[in-house]
């Protein structure tokens, strides 16, 4: 069975084949692809089985996962596609590869983070964790989607002060949001506009690390 979604994959070095591992399945933001994500996760290569995701759009000089009607609203229909196909991605991984199913976790910027929190809302407990840099919740994904039980779900949720893309109210409405309905939830704010600044990264990285541990 073919991949759903373009992708490029890094994995531990010298990997056991007879072993499971967690495994981290990346996505980008609007105009982005999957290898500019994988500088941001190059020093997690030695703990994961990571899957860069490549949007199914063009949207140059990249690509996206979805198109949007008005800053915060997108197309409900496409919004509904990609994340079918990126679920059905991380079935079709563990199906393919010695992942520990345990121990999956979302990491996405941007459209990849507001991806990455409705997915948790839908998939739930089959998600062990999510890093969601910079995004928020469309409304019809709370109102419309199935939403499944958040017991043993975590969250890191960052937003930047300053950010000029999506309003840095809207990290912590995810935030609240998250924490009302149960999940386990860490949120950072930094000085920064709609980017990763090096301690945001720093911190992501140690939460997922101390989250494997």
């Amino acid at each position: 069975m073919n991949a759903p979604l373009a992708f490029e994959l890094k994995k531990p070095h010298n990997a056991d084949p007879d072993r499971t591992y967690p495994a981290l399945f990346v996505m980008h933001g609007m105009g982005s692809n999957e290898k500019d994500m994988l500088n941001l996760v190059s020093e997690l290569e030695d703990h994961f089985y990571i899957f860069s995701i490549r949007g199914p759009i063009e949207r140059p000089p990249g690509y996206a996962f979805f198109t949007i009607e008005r800053l915060g609203k997108p197309h409900q229909e496409v919004f509904q596609a990609a994340t079918d196909k990126v679920s059905d991605f991380v079935s079709w991984a563990e199906s393919e590869y010695p992942l520990d199913a345990s121990r999956i976790y979302l990491l996405g910027f941007s459209q990849g983070a507001i991806l990455s929190m409705a997915i948790g809302l839908s998939l739930g407990s089959r998600i062990r964790g999510i890093v969601a840099l910079s995004g928020y919740i469309p409304e019809f994904v709370k109102t419309e989607f199935q939403q499944s039980s958040m017991e043993g779900l975590s969250l890191f949720i960052s937003h930047g002060e300053q950010d000029q893309a999506l309003p840095f109210e809207w990290g912590q409405t995810s935030r609240n949001y998250f924490h009302d309905l149960g999940a386990d939830v860490t949120f950072k704010n930094y000085p920064s506009a709609h980017t990763v600044s090096l301690q945001n990264y720093k911190d992501f990285e140690k939460w997922l690390l101390d989250s494997l541990a």
